[in-house]
């Protein structure tokens, strides 16, 4: 089916087809052999217990980026994005603000029966983390249909599903039995430990007991009511009969007991194990990726591949997708609190950038996320890129990522008029602590010959600059510019430090721009040594590179008081020439 839209086309030749036009191939050919004529479906599924971080985000990126792909076809897609929000709620996690170890009296409810962190506007705990997420994946430019699987068993939509699995379960409960004897892969000597998340999937036989459903006197079930006392799924089946879908069952915290009848019963739900492929027969999904801890046994992907079949489905084409890091962190867990998320990152960088981080790596690879100083080099990487693309000599796989990133099927996402270098407005939005008309001089003063006439030509990415200064750089290592001259390092001088000083001044005038500048502190020793102050490294003596060095570390004492600092000419430009004037002993 087409939507009859006119929508941009990743240009590819065989030899570099990226990872996504590879999967939308298949996904494209699946469908149409699974479910000709109609949309294309993709799922992703995300569970709101905690801060839904960088790595969750993985798996709403690679869908979405084959689903948008498939939308630039002409294609129908429905990228169905399913909120496990009537999951049971595990462990209190870390680090999150308005909560504490009182809400450990909640653990077993579902996660739209618990409060919310205090002082957050939303009413339970799921939408409470569902939120951010929300508001991050419109920032993106992802397209997807939410859907809170609370409503849908709440409402009874899957009442036939539950009712058919709970007459098959001992079919069911055939495939899952072939995994529980099986052991998770021994820890490897000195391997890295995994975060908690990946502990509770990879424990025991990689079919957890919550996940599996329950077994007792009366037989296997794989469907747990949540108590009708208590609220929590602390509950034991102890009887089910097929023909009136009588069940009872007891809650083993609060020794409550009912009798119900399934078929009108909506206070439950299966269990995960069972859950996803009914899911996936549901739906029609084509396409899902799922983390790499789904590849030991007994896992639910594993597993839910054949439980597929039991409801008529089967399961979708997948990627195992990698873990995804932060520079300077050790792996995300949300369970340990202080994971970044999505709406950390767009604090500090555009979402182009943080969506190409994802399209450029095949799923199957890991990669970080800087939130460090590497930031700087990344956003570099960025710009050069874009230049490459602009003047056509970039590779064609790196115009397919740098295309997915900028736009969607529906059209550009916005963009700063003006995408000035992220290390310079660093550092600018350091020196100046935000201040905006020192910061319209300093950047009006980068380019002369085309000034910036309004800090809006410079926005969003300034403003992510300047969060990342303010957020993420340590108080000891921002940049306090000295209030007066060092007079006593400007008496200890010798002739030649006098006289770097003295050249410096004298080319302030007629230097004053970014490129001025630059050419101007690195031009200093050179003149010094005799050679032009244009001379190029293959010219000069390799003793230069010192003797600029050590001209470089004297400069940043007088300014500001330590041996490094930002990018000199930035740091020029930020002070000012009279005040540099003044802190260097004119």
């Amino acid at each position: 089916m087409s939507n009859k839209k006119d929508v941009p086309i990743v240009a590819q030749s065989s030899e570099t087809t990226d990872w996504v036009s590879r999967f939308a191939d298949e996904v494209i050919e699946e469908s149409e052999r699974r479910a000709p004529g109609k949309p294309v479906v993709v799922a992703s599924g995300l569970s709101p217990s905690g801060p839904i971080h960088l790595g969750n985000l993985r798996e709403v990126m690679t869908p979405h980026l084959v689903a948008d792909e498939i939308r630039r076809r002409g294609h129908v897609v429905r990228h169905v994005l399913s909120w496990d929000d009537y999951d049971r709620y595990r462990k209190v996690p870390n680090g999150v603000p308005g909560v504490d170890e009182s809400w450990a009296e909640h653990i077993g409810k579902p996660l739209t029966s618990v409060p919310a962190p205090a002082g957050s506007p939303h009413p339970n705990w799921a939408e409470h983390f569902k939120a951010a997420m929300i508001a991050s994946l419109a920032e993106l430019g992802v397209e997807y249909e939410g859907i809170s699987q609370t409503a849908q068993y709440t409402a009874g939509v899957y009442r036939d599903q539950v009712l058919f699995a709970m007459k098959h379960r001992a079919d069911i409960d055939a495939i899952l039995d072939q995994y529980r004897t099986k052991k998770a892969p021994a820890k490897k000597q000195n391997q890295k430990p995994v975060d908690e998340a990946e502990l509770d999937d990879a424990e025991g036989s990689g079919a957890a007991a919550e996940d599996d459903g329950s077994s007792g006197s009366a037989g296997y079930f794989p469907y747990k009511p949540y108590c009708g006392d208590c609220g929590k799924d602390f509950t034991t089946v102890t009887s089910y009969d097929d023909e009136t879908t009588e069940l009872t069952y007891t809650c083993t915290v609060c020794a409550f007991s009912e009798t119900v009848r399934l078929k009108d019963f909506n206070r439950g739900k299966l269990v995960w194990k069972v859950d996803w492929p009914m899911r996936w027969a549901y739906e029609g999904v084509i396409f899902e990726p799922s983390g790499v801890d789904h590849s030991s046994p007994g896992s639910s992907f594993q597993v839910g591949g054949q439980i597929v079949g039991i409801f008529g489905g089967k399961q979708p084409i997948g990627p195992m997708y990698a873990f995804v890091g932060i520079s300077g962190m050790a792996k995300m867990s949300s369970s340990k609190g202080g994971v970044p998320t999505a709406a950390d990152a767009l604090q500090i960088m555009e979402p182009q950038l943080l969506r190409w981080l994802y399209a450029r790596r095949r799923p199957n690879q890991s990669f970080k996320i800087a939130f460090d100083q590497e930031i700087q080099r990344l956003y570099d990487e960025w710009d050069k890129l874009a230049a490459k693309v602009a003047d056509g000599s970039a590779l064609p796989a790196d115009v397919a990522a740098y295309t997915r990133a900028v736009g969607t099927a529906a059209g550009a996402l916005p963009t700063t008029p003006r995408p000035l270098p992220y290390r310079t407005l660093a550092s600018v939005a350091d020196i100046t602590a935000g201040a905006a008309d020192q910061t319209l001089r300093i950047l009006r003063d980068l380019d002369p010959t085309d000034p910036l006439t309004s800090l809006d030509e410079a926005r969003p990415r300034l403003d992510r600059a300047e969060s990342w200064i303010n957020t993420q750089v340590p108080a000891d290592q921002r940049t306090i510019v000295r209030a007066e001259p060092d007079v006593d390092l400007l008496k200890s001088l010798d002739d030649a430090g006098r006289e770097s000083l003295r050249l410096l001044l004298d080319g302030l005038d007629s230097h004053w721009s970014l490129d001025g500048l630059s050419d101007l502190v690195y031009g200093v020793p050179k003149v010094q040594a005799g050679f032009p102050a244009d001379a190029t490294p293959k010219e000069l003596p390799p003793e230069i590179k010192t003797a600029q060095r050590t001209f470089f570390a004297l400069l940043y004492q007088l300014l500001v008081g330590r041996d490094t600092g930002p990018r000199l000419p930035t740091l020029l430009l930020a002070v000012g020439e009279e005040r540099v004037r003044v802190l260097l002993g004119e």
